[in-house]
């Protein structure tokens, strides 16, 4: 199956590069539906132009981005340059602790293909 999410460009660009190989989504709905083997389409924003695919090759379930943050380094969930509170910082901001507590969240191990 092949899934579409968009990407902020300098997260866009870790993949690119292949520093960020963990990809942090809220595990609702929309993410549930992804399996390992699955393909993903990240478009870059904001024009949504520019884009790449990369396999699923894991999931990883956790309560929270805390929790999923005590067993990786950043370096492959961003890069070594964001510190992991940082990063956990923007995270809270794109998914509330309401949103982590009611679906949890997963760390999508991807690879380039």
């Amino acid at each position: 199956m092949k899934h579409i999410l968009k990407l902020q460009p300098k997260y866009f660009d870790y993949i690119n590069e292949g520093t960020k190989r963990i990809e942090l989504r809220l595990y609702d709905e929309k993410r549930q539906k992804i399996n390992i083997g699955d393909t993903i389409v990240f478009k870059k924003e904001p024009e949504l132009t520019t884009s790449m695919e990369v396999k699923v090759i894991g999931l990883l379930r956790y309560n929270t981005f805390e929790d999923l943050f005590k067993d990786f380094d950043v370096e492959i969930m961003a890069d070594k340059l964001v510190t992991k509170q940082e990063l956990l910082n923007i995270l809270n901001e794109f998914y509330t602790k309401d949103e982590q507590s009611k679906y949890g969240v997963v760390g999508i191990r991807i690879e380039k293909i």
